[in-house]
């Protein structure tokens, strides 16, 4: 988790049935130069967070959701392998922030902070959630040499929904709870006593912090309604979970390419399916059993 974080005038007289190629025609007759505005999107007239609505009719508000979704948009690779990851991933964490009471929408804060990767930030935060290494210990992860339990996705979403719920009894909102996983919930409360206004969309904050719920938003809305922003991807192409078996450990493995071995499976698919084991040999916490996945399928040659 991060604390730090061109008018000329056209007359459109035609739309291209794919929504978007204009063209604009430069005089009389059939004469015209075909624009492509590909960039622009109009923005919905009603989006919410968590069932909050955002007050689009602010200004400044509509314009921050504008950048982050042409932003976004345009992140063409970018925002393909995020949906494509999202039909794996996705599977796994929605049943955890919804066993926590946790609004659904709270994946995206996943996929803004990681694309949903095992990401490392430069200040240090990693994992799905990007959690420091303090504030992963506070919330129960185990971060040592050969153990880093914020590259779990399991854990560290349950971690996560831990420091939500907190934030939410603190602030009653769920909006100021997505902020404060940027800026923490000290920075908001500080912004919020000093400014004298208790919403987010009222507050100046940080850049970073101004812009992330919107980024938030931004990946929301496209990947809720992909083929609308031309991310058209079928069903063949997105990656499908992948089936595995749980294995209890509740002693050291002194070799994990043996072990591995010893499971059907080799050293680097261990590795794959546990990041979280950051050695070539696993040292178990006395009184601490971990549940290693073996993949079932999906690697037959």
């Amino acid at each position: 988790m991060k604390k730090n974080w061109i008018k000329k005038s056209l007359t459109v007289t035609g739309i291209i049935a794919t929504g978007i190629l204009f063209s604009q025609f430069t005089g009389e007759g059939t004469n015209y130069t075909s624009v492509d505005v590909k960039n622009h999107v109009y923005l919905p007239n009603n989006i919410n967070f968590c069932g909050e609505k955002v007050p689009m009719k602010i200004i400044d508000v509509k314009e921050r959701l504008d950048r982050e979704m042409t932003v976004n948009i345009n992140l063409h690779s970018g925002t393909t392998l995020i949906i494509k990851r999202a039909n794996r991933y996705f599977p796994e964490i929605e049943p955890i922030l919804k066993k926590h009471g946790i609004p659904d929408d709270f994946k995206y804060l996943a996929v803004i902070e990681s694309g949903l990767t095992n990401a490392t930030s430069s200040a240090g935060a990693k994992g799905f959630w990007q959690f420091m290494p303090e504030t992963a210990k506070e919330y129960n992860l185990e971060v040592s040499n050969s153990i880093d339990e914020r590259y779990d996705v399991v854990k560290a979403t349950e971690a996560a929904c831990q420091y939500l719920k907190k934030a939410y009894n603190k602030f009653g909102n769920w909006t100021l709870v997505a902020a404060s996983y940027n800026r923490g919930m000290g920075g908001i409360q500080k912004s919020i006593d000093a400014q004298g206004v208790t919403d987010y969309y009222d507050l100046f904050l940080t850049d970073e912090t101004s812009r992330y719920v919107f980024r938030i938003l931004a990946l929301k809305e496209i990947m809720e309604n992909s083929g609308k922003y031309g991310f058209q991807l079928p069903n063949d192409v997105l990656y499908d979970p992948i089936k595995t078996k749980n294995l209890p450990v509740s002693e050291n493995i002194p070799d994990l390419a043996k072990y591995a071995l010893d499971q059907g499976i080799n050293y680097k698919i261990l590795k794959l399916h546990n990041p979280w084991m950051r050695d070539t040999s696993l040292t178990v916490t006395p009184g601490k059993t971990y549940v290693v996945q073996i993949p079932t399928e999906g690697y037959k040659r």
